[in-house]
């Protein structure tokens, strides 16, 4: 009886794989553009996917969170659309996570995409912060979720109270570093201070996950942009063009202000607004798009 058992375990498990294989063969030969159809392809309900997989959860959490990911980065760099890209997002980490409640990597890298600003992201910091309180009711004693919130409400939504609280939960946990608390007396003081907020990225940059070492590295180039914005929108007001013509950066090589193309800390060429003179990160640069002003979760 045992044998057969075994035996019939690992047929479902290689039906299971079969499964798995003939659905990115699929992903492979037809267009994934027909929103009806992808709809579908998703169980919504968490506790009924549970009971559906028996005891293959970690399996197909698995495969929910490559499905995740394949969402992700199929939307990212798809062409320019409706807010509605990302959609599914939220639900297959849902699911991820409900089908493994331990799963570090999903609720971390996840919460990452879901507060990435439009059109790099959904620009869903509340969703986010959502996946992170669900990790922190399946473990309540790391302190890297408590911090990853603080994250969130710091550069996404410029809440530097809500940080605060947050970052001073994370000290709190077992193991947490001990640069966390003047991390967060830092924010209660001076919030919105880009100097805190390098310091943030510079520890993030240390970490053992690659995704989120890249992820800061891109952040502490955005925060150079910022200060080099700062000082040629300077310049520009200090030059204003003659009178009836537009701010460019031709007029400044014109009149010998400049003397190159001002790139951004990627390399690519920062924009001019011809009406206002203000100075941005193009759409074309890898740095965008750059953080989104304040906004609060209702």
């Amino acid at each position: 009886m045992r044998r057969r058992d075994l035996t019939l375990a690992a047929l479902a498990a290689v039906a299971f794989a079969a499964a798995v294989s003939l659905q990115i063969l699929r992903d492979g030969w037809y267009p994934r553009d027909d929103p009806e159809q992808e709809q579908i392809l998703y169980i919504r309900s968490g506790p009924a996917l549970q009971r559906i997989a028996l005891s293959f959860d970690a399996l197909l959490a698995d495969v929910y969170w490559i499905r995740a990911i394949q969402h992700y980065g199929g939307d990212r760099l798809s062409g320019p659309g409706a807010r509605t890209k990302y959609q599914l997002l939220y639900p297959l980490l849902d699911l991820t996570t409900t089908l493994d409640p331990y799963f570090n990597i999903a609720y971390r890298f996840g919460a990452i995409f879901l507060s990435e600003a439009y059109p790099g992201g959904p620009g869903r910091p509340e969703q986010s912060v959502a996946l992170l309180r669900k990790a922190i009711t399946a473990m309540p004693d790391k302190w890297q979720y408590y911090h990853d919130i603080g994250f969130v409400y710091y550069w996404r939504l410029r809440d530097y109270q809500a940080a605060a609280l947050w970052f001073q939960r994370a000290a709190a946990q077992p193991n947490a570093p001990n640069w966390l608390t003047p991390l967060a007396a830092s924010m209660l003081v001076q919030g919105n201070d880009r100097a805190s907020a390098r310091f943030l990225w510079q520890q993030i940059a240390k970490s053992e996950e690659p995704w989120l070492r890249r992820s800061a590295e891109r952040s502490l180039l955005q925060l150079q942009a910022l200060d080099q914005i700062d000082q040629l929108e300077a310049v520009v007001h200090r030059f204003p063009p003659p009178a009836g013509e537009q701010y460019s950066w031709a007029g400044l090589f014109t009149r010998k202000v400049l003397i190159r193309q001002p790139v951004d800390p990627a390399g690519a060429p920062y924009a001019i607004d011809p009406e206002t003179g203000s100075v941005r990160v193009s759409e074309q640069s890898p740095l965008f798009p750059m953080p989104e002003e304040r906004r609060r979760i209702p």
